[in-house]
């Protein structure tokens, strides 16, 4: 037998052997029950259509000893009319006795043996009381026969007797017919009930193909519900069983879907924070220290000429200017990864917001003699939030004038790809001319308060979170952007929807 939650059990464990077996043992016990008490019976039964026999036989004789006005015949004359015309149903041999003239009538040759038999027979049989009874004749065993004692009307001795071999051959004969007939019931029963069961238990079998199905929670398989009987009924039970499980599980699961995301966001927030206030208070502890030292120095009058003094202001006066960028950049970064700051979509020319950009910074550019070169100035239309795409490229230009050497190349590209989905995209890259990027420094160097070199970051005033606000505006707009090393330099990029429509589509660059 299979296990009942990895398979259906064997024919000898099944509901149909077990029905096939309930109805047969009950039909045997049945049968046997029959048996035993038929076979009481059928001796009863033959006994008493023996005597009726018996009966019949001894009226008809009797009526054959009497004339028609009902006196007696001459013996002799009766007796040779006997022979065929008497009624013997029960085949019985006939004797007839004249006591008073010692004459024997038999429908059989009669041997010695059987004269002193029947002589004994007389001897003990009380005649008398006969007489005055109302039948005069009595049923009784005698030797290996059954036999019919009495008298008839003309006042001779009647002895029918029926051999209790046929009586028994009978009963043996009706007892044997029983038992076939009750093996052919039998056989003929099996085979019904064999195919009724099957007939009832296929449904069953395939809705217990169908409950193990569903407790695997394939909710594809449907129970059978085609009948309209209990087994339809119990079919649509399961379905709609199945139909609310199914929905319990989707709810369940998308309820933990849900839970999950709202631990892993609680994580992520609190990650977040725990990291936002360590980077703060590492990046705010040094201007603090300056702005507290050089205040300190002016309340101590370290130094009193008025050059001095205008030194240590403005010493105070650019740690807090950088101070407030740094926690105006940390707000909007926070804004940025928070999705608080909803996008405004715009189709704009990009190539303009770049030439505005460039333009803005050519005095910094100016001041390490940089060689700018600048993209071709022609439309270029994407789709954006034009405001946060010229954060990302001012960010990229700072940076590249940041870590230009002195007289290097700035170098601004415009162009048109094509992605594996067949989506227009343009890529803007700026690239300056100075020291590589680490291995390392390329996988981390948009990771937020990141620096490869502090010291040289802190001399031009960086904080390390100008990347991490291109990085939180291009995942925000769903786009690529990367950093990479070039021949002399370094490259970094970004990209933006090109604009599909006929009438604004850029041309070739």
């Amino acid at each position: 037998m299979k296990d009942w939650r990895g398979g259906a059990p064997g024919f000898r464990h099944s509901l149909r052997f077990r029905l096939v077996g309930l109805v047969l043992i009950t039909t045997v016990v049945a049968i046997i029950a029959a048996w035993i008490l038929s076979n009481n019976l059928i001796k009863s039964f033959y006994i008493l259509d023996a005597r009726s026999n018996l009966t019949t036989t001894y009226e008809s004789c009797n009526q054959l000893f009497l004339d028609a006005s009902g006196l007696p015949r001459p013996f002799v004359i009766a007796a040779e009319e006997l022979y065929g015309n008497v009624e013997n149903p029960s085949n019985a041999t006939i004797f007839i006795v004249d006591y008073k003239n010692n004459e024997l009538y038999s429908s059989v040759v009669v041997s010695e043996k059987t004269a002193r038999s029947l002589q004994d027979l007389i001897d003990a049989f009380d005649f008398e009381s006969l007489k005055t009874a109302e039948k005069k004749y009595r049923f009784q065993y005698h030797e290996n026969s059954y036999d019919l004692v009495g008298l008839l009307d003309n006042g001779n001795i009647i002895i029918l007797e029926r051999p209790m071999e046929q009586l028994n051959s009978s009963i043996l004969f009706s007892t044997r017919l029983f038992l076939i007939i009750a093996v052919v019931i039998l056989s003929f029963e099996a085979s019904i009930v064999l195919v009724i069961s099957g007939t009832l238990t296929r449904p069953i079998i395939r809705m217990s193909h169908a409950a193990r199905r569903m407790s695997k929670l394939d909710f594809e398989i449907k129970a059978p519900e085609d009948r309209s009987d209990e087994i339809g009924e119990l079919g649509h039970s399961m379905n709609e069983m199945s139909y609310k499980l199914e929905k319990a599980v989707s709810d369940l699961k998308s309820a933990n879907a849900s839970l999950a995301q709202d631990i892993e966001e609680k994580e992520r927030i609190e990650e977040m924070r725990s990291e936002f206030l360590s980077h703060v208070s590492h990046e705010l502890k040094t201007p603090l220290a300056l702005i507290q030292g050089y205040a300190e120095g002016l309340k101590m009058s370290v130094n009193d000429d008025p050059e001095s003094r205008e030194f240590y202001c403005d010493v105070i006066t650019d740690e807090a200017a950088k101070m407030n960028t740094l926690i105006m950049q940390l707000l909007n970064l926070n804004e940025l990864e928070f999705g608080t700051q909803p996008l405004a979509i715009e189709r704009f020319d990009l190539m303009d917001q770049i030439q505005g950009i460039l333009q803005a910074n050519k005095i910094l550019m100016e001041q390490k003699k940089v060689k700018l070169t600048p993209p071709e100035n022609r439309p270029v239309y994407v789709w954006a939030d034009a405001f946060k795409m010229s954060e990302v490229f001012t960010n990229y230009l700072s940076n590249a004038i940041h870590y230009v050497k002195e007289g290097g190349e700035i170098r601004v590209t415009v162009e048109e790809r094509i992605k594996d989905t067949d989506q227009r995209v343009i890529r803007v890259s700026v690239f300056d001319e100075g020291p590589l990027l680490s291995e390392e420094a390329l996988e981390k160097v948009f990771v937020k308060f990141y620096k490869e070199d502090a010291a040289r970051t802190r001399s031009y005033g960086g904080s390390g979170i100008g990347l991490s606000i291109v990085e939180a505006i291009q995942k925000s707009h769903g786009q690529d952007y990367g950093a990479m090393n070039a021949e002399n330099g370094v490259i970094f990029y970004y990209e933006l929807d090109g604009s599909t429509t006929q009438d604004d589509a850029p041309k070739e660059m």
